[in-house]
C-alpha cells in the first residue's frame, strides 16, 4: 500500500511559545533570569543595539549553571551555544531559519525583523572567524534589497571559557 506521511507541527502559537520555552529551559537549566534574558534579547534586536546584545549573550552563556554542562552531554557538541541562541530567538516568535540555504552555502542563522535582518554565523574554538566566513560567501545577496539594514554577526565561542570569545559585527545598507 501507499505510504502514509504525517507532519507534526504546532496547534497554536501559545504551545510552540511553550515548547520553545522548555527546550530553552532543558539547554540552560535557567529559570528566574530566562524571562529577563528574553526581554534584553528582544529589545537589543529590535533597536540594533548590537554592542547591547553582545553583553546580553556575555551574561546569558555566563549564568548558565555549570552542572547544567556536566550533567548535559549536548553541551560538548559545536551546535550547543547555537542553539541556546536560536531557542531564545525561537521562544521570542522571532522569524529565524537555521540553516538558511543560499546559492552560496548555508548561513548558520538568519533572522527577519521589520527593521533588520540580520545574518549570523558560530564558530565553537575557530579563533575569530566567524565574521570573515560570512562575508566571503556574499551571504547577504539572498537579502538585499529590501530596503532595511543588512547585519553580519559572527559569533565565536570558546569551549573551555563557555562562553563569547568574540563578537564581530558589520552594518550593510
Amino acid at each position: 500500500g501507499a505510504m502514509i506521511h504525517y507532519q507534526l507541527c504546532f496547534p497554536n502559537l501559545e504551545t510552540r511559545y511553550s515548547f520553545n520555552d522548555h527546550v530553552l529551559g532543558y539547554l540552560t537549566g535557567q529559570t528566574v533570569e530566562k524571562s529577563q534574558y528574553q526581554a534584553a534579547i528582544y529589545r537589543n534586536l529590535t533597536t540594533a543595539d548590537l554592542p547591547a546584545f553582545e553583553e546580553t549573550l556575555r551574561g546569558l552563556f555566563a549564568s548558565i549553571p555549570y552542572n547544567n554542562y556536566v550533567n548535559n552531554t549536548i553541551s560538548s557538541y559545536e551546535g550547543y551555544y547555537a542553539s541556546v541562541i536560536y531557542a531564545y530567538l525561537a521562544s521570542l516568535g522571532l522569524d529565524l531559519t537555521a540553516e538558511d540555504v543560499t546559492s552560496k552555502g548555508r548561513i548558520d542563522l538568519s533572522l527577519r525583523l521589520d527593521n533588520a535582518i540580520y545574518l549570523i554565523e558560530f564558530k565553537v574554538d575557530g579563533g575569530g572567524k566567524a565574521l570573515e566566513q560570512i562575508r566571503q560567501r556574499n551571504y547577504q545577496q539572498k537579502y538585499q534589497g529590501q530596503g532595511k539594514p543588512i547585519y553580519l554577526i559572527g559569533i565565536d565561542f570558546d569551549s573551555a571559557e563557555r562562553n563569547l570569545t568574540a563578537f564581530d559585527w558589520e552594518q550593510l545598507g
